[in-house]
């Protein structure tokens, strides 16, 4: 990925003298906010019928034609605990100059809008020959730390463009590129295992998935810190799924190019934690596949021994993703890491129980799990806990091996790949998986359609705290 391949989030600029005042006004708030301008202003607001709708954009003229100011709605109260970046809409709207904001937010608030007018900057260009068009910008607000919120913004947009990017240009060999060019960034240590080596490695279940594609399976490996605790995180990194000889139909194919969305959030918040130089020993693992159709692809039916040398019986190809993450799992866990993270786009139960926007996460710690709920509230990154039901253990073991990648009878499936995973973490003491969807189905404020990051954000919040930073 290059720096042309997207219009950067960054959206801050320095004080500047010539700034045109921006007022955000809550629909609550709009009567006392109107008082408070001269006649002038209040007689333009008036003529324009201006009610503070959340997104909606009013430009006041000066007595020589130019911009005086500009006020976005923030909507009710209800529409703003309905609705996530209420003011981002607006910033596509304003003429392409520079602001200063006015405003009587709280922090958090004001860290959530500074943050959307940042992510309402990203749009990915990469495959148009059209040129991007200038937008406004902000000066950097008193009392925010832009430069964290900046952060965010990048980490989401690296996540976004890897996703976005098609799967003829993000194999297996251009994932491991953007891998390398962000640990190379940020000075990482980074090592990488492909092809017949990872059986000689002994990750037979990364190659087993990846080895029916003439792209070679690998499993990429940085390593970033030398203070602090241990995080690791695992990424899914299924370029391509085709499910196999369990062949996918077209319509459930059609977005397989973000069944790597795992790898793309873990790599994005990899990007925040380095950035803002946590001390923390980093760890992060992406193994890296197409799962495509060849005469050699694995079968339904065969049984494939694991990393950890649990057997595992494939009763349908196109539940790969837990496979690969076993293993990369596995491989993790002999660190006993301090916390290990676990992101995949794995399993369509999730969705169909959560939705598009809501990323179901479990976890073996409860202290870990508070802390991404209140993180996640504060942060408007919509993620909630769902269990790792004991009972479900036995759904999960055929008799013919010691475990089912695909359970038949279709219940509690996203409940089931979780309790797999979790077999393969057995030393680490916090441990948490997010089964994530990685795509935004429709336009929304500073989340346009298309690839999405999910969950990074609460876990940027909630991990410092959780692991005594």
């Amino acid at each position: 990925m290059t720096q042309d391949d997207t219009l950067s989030p960054m959206a801050f600029v320095t004080e500047t003298s010539t700034a045109i005042d921006l007022h955000l006004v809550n629909a609550d708030d709009l009567e006392s906010w109107t008082d408070m301008q001269p006649r002038r202003v209040r007689a333009w607001l008036d003529t324009l019928g201006f009610s503070a709708k959340p997104g909606e954009v009013v430009l006041v003229p000066d007595n020589d034609g130019g911009l005086a100011l500009a006020a976005i709605g923030r909507g009710t109260a209800r529409e703003r605990v309905r609705l996530r970046f209420c003011a981002a809409g607006a910033r596509a709207k304003l003429p392409a100059r520079t602001y200063r904001l006015h405003h009587t937010l709280t922090s958090e608030e004001l860290e959530e809008e500074a943050l959307g007018w940042c992510l309402a900057g990203y749009s990915f260009r990469r495959f148009r020959q059209s040129e991007t068009a200038a937008q406004a910008m902000l000066v950097a607000p008193e009392n925010l730390d832009s430069s964290r919120i900046e952060t965010i913004a990048a980490g989401e947009a690296l996540t976004r463009d890897l996703i976005n990017t098609p799967a003829s240009n993000m194999g297996p060999d251009e994932l491991e590129a953007a891998f390398l060019a962000l640990a190379a960034q940020h000075k990482a240590k980074t090592s990488v295992i492909s092809g017949d080596d990872l059986l000689l490695q002994n990750l037979p279940l990364i190659h087993a998935v990846g080895r029916a594609s003439d792209r070679s399976p690998r499993l990429l490996d940085m390593r970033w810190g030398e203070k602090g605790p241990h995080l690791t995180l695992v990424g899914k990194g299924v370029c391509f799924d085709t499910g196999g000889l369990n062949l996918k139909p077209g319509a459930s194919m059609g977005l397989m190019k973000k069944d790597m969305g795992g790898a793309a959030t873990v790599m994005g918040l990899a990007h925040m934690i380095m950035a803002q130089g946590w001390q923390v020993q980093l760890r992060v693992l992406v193994p890296a596949v197409e799962n495509a159709v060849s005469g050699n692809a694995m079968r339904p039916g065969d049984i494939l021994i694991s990393r950890k040398g649990l057997s595992v019986e494939v009763n349908n190809t196109d539940a790969e993703g837990r496979l690969v993450l076993a293993d990369a799992l596995a491989l993790a866990d002999e660190e006993t890491p301090d916390m290990l993270i676990c992101m995949a786009t794995l399993t369509g139960a999730a969705r169909v129980a959560m939705g598009p926007d809501i990323a179901p996460f479990f976890s073996t710690d409860p202290v870990l799990a508070q802390a991404l709920l209140q993180a996640s509230e504060q942060v408007r990154d919509p993620i909630w806990q769902l269990p790792l039901h004991p009972s479900y253990e036995s759904m999960i073991e055929p008799g013919i091996a010691d475990l089912d990648n695909a359970p038949s009878g279709g219940m509690a499936g996203a409940i089931t790949a979780a309790l797999f995973l979790n077999r393969f973490v057995e030393s680490s003491p916090r441990f948490a998986h997010f089964d994530i969807y990685g795509h935004q189905p429709s336009a929304a404020p500073a989340r346009p359609k298309g690839g999405a990051g999910q969950g990074a954000r609460a876990l940027f919040a909630a991990l410092p705290n959780v692991l005594g930073l």
